[in-house]
């Protein structure tokens, strides 16, 4: 079986390497972590200029699925600022798939400028795994909506320019079913956007909406079916959008750093055993969680939604990398503690901000939980566990 990509993925490949070895300086890195806004509109306009943009909405352009994993791939193995980005692409994918002409025009074309970014709402206070048991409402008024409500976790809300928005327009039926989905321009009276810090040191929001309104053309699908559309939007964030390689960069940090760092016994940290085998483990979970993304965007590219495929990768990928960076905090000890531009911390601080960050990543995207019970009752066919 030929595992490899082809002669045109692999040159897309090297362009877009090539391009983060122009791009992607140390000042663009330590502003991302400066300022917990994991964002970058300088570094999203140049891709766009370079023409990587276009290719990163899935289905839009030459670019196929599989391409698109490649694109957020090396981002992510990079450090690159790719997750507003990611969430402004998957939301351009939502638009190129459901969306309407006025939806092309006002928004999607306007995305791949780099210029402009797109947050999600859908969790809210006491809505956060259970999305279908949102209370965020909205009420026909004529021609309009009025939307009412409050969501959490809504990241890149204070950059944001319109946000996917979840909304519930008929109590009266199964939760499932009387959802609606709106592209809700940030800038409309009654939005109010709050900051919330977080353990890993990267911004989130809570977002209020009193009495903002909005024309039915900036409704996406149809009216109750935003479940529907959910559903396109979780498929492509789960694998194909980016988020399954988090323990590459660790590795790379952590193996630069033990080949220095002395070792107790002597000679450097590189030459204990157990070091060794963690560091082995972890390279194999890496490539084990790249097949399984493979899989999703080859589903996508052959016209496929890859729900459970997507959910398999996103939740090994995460508790791998959740494991490998706890065997590495233990085995550099108090400096695997220290944070950025602390004397004495070890991989200069990396070790304590995979830490932090590999909490959330089992979280967006849905929680372990959840795609646990999706692999448990899609591909077992096990009984629903809720």
């Amino acid at each position: 079986m030929d595992f490899s990509l082809g002669e045109r993925t692999e040159a897309f490949r090297a362009e877009v390497r090539a391009f983060l070895d122009e791009h992607l300086t140390v000042d663009v890195i330590e502003r991302m972590h400066a300022s917990g806004t994991f964002n970058d509109k300088d570094f999203n306009g140049a891709l766009a200029e370079a023409g990587l943009l276009a290719g990163a909405v899935p289905g839009y352009g030459d670019r196929d699925p599989i391409e698109l994993y490649v694109l957020f791939n090396e981002l992510e193995k990079a450090g690159a600022p790719y997750d507003g980005l990611a969430v402004t692409m998957l939301v351009a994918g939502v638009i190129h798939a459901v969306g309407t002409d006025f939806h092309h025009t006002e928004v999607l074309e306007r995305l791949l400028t780099g210029e402009f970014n797109c947050c999600l709402g859908y969790s809210e206070p006491d809505h956060g795994s259970d999305v279908a048991a949102i209370t965020t409402k909205a009420v026909r008024d004529g021609d309009e909506w009025v939307i009412d409500g409050q969501k959490m976790w809504t990241t890149m809300a204070h950059e944001a320019d319109w946000v996917i928005l979840l909304t519930r327009t008929n109590p009266d039926v199964p939760k499932h079913k009387g959802l609606t989905m709106f592209l809700v321009p940030m800038g409309l009276p009654g939005i109010e956007v709050q900051p919330v810090p977080t353990m890993a040191s990267e911004r989130t929001n809570a977002t209020f909406y009193s009495g903002v309104r909005v024309g039915d053309e900036w409704r996406l699908g149809e009216v109750d079916g935003g479940w529907a559309v959910m559903g396109v939007a979780l498929a492509f964030e789960r694998g194909v959008m980016g988020g399954t390689n988090p323990a590459v960069p660790l590795l790379n940090h952590v193996r630069n750093w033990a080949a220095e760092a002395p070792s107790p016994d002597g000679g450097t940290m590189l030459d204990d055993p157990l070091l060794q085998e963690r560091l082995a483990r972890t390279a194999m979970a890496n490539q084990v969680s790249q097949l399984l993304t493979l899989r999703a965007a080859w589903i996508a590219a052959t016209g496929g939604l890859p729900g459970l495929e997507g959910s398999m990768a996103k939740l090994y990928a995460t508790e791998r990398y959740q494991q490998a960076v706890g065997w590495f905090q233990q085995m550099a000890g108090a400096e695997g503690l220290l944070s950025f531009g602390v004397d004495g911390a070890a991989a200069d601080g990396w070790i304590d901000y995979d830490g932090r960050h590999s909490p959330v990543v089992t979280i967006y995207g849905g929680t372990t939980e959840i795609n646990r019970n999706n692999v448990a009752e899609r591909h077992l066919g096990l009984p629903r566990a809720r």
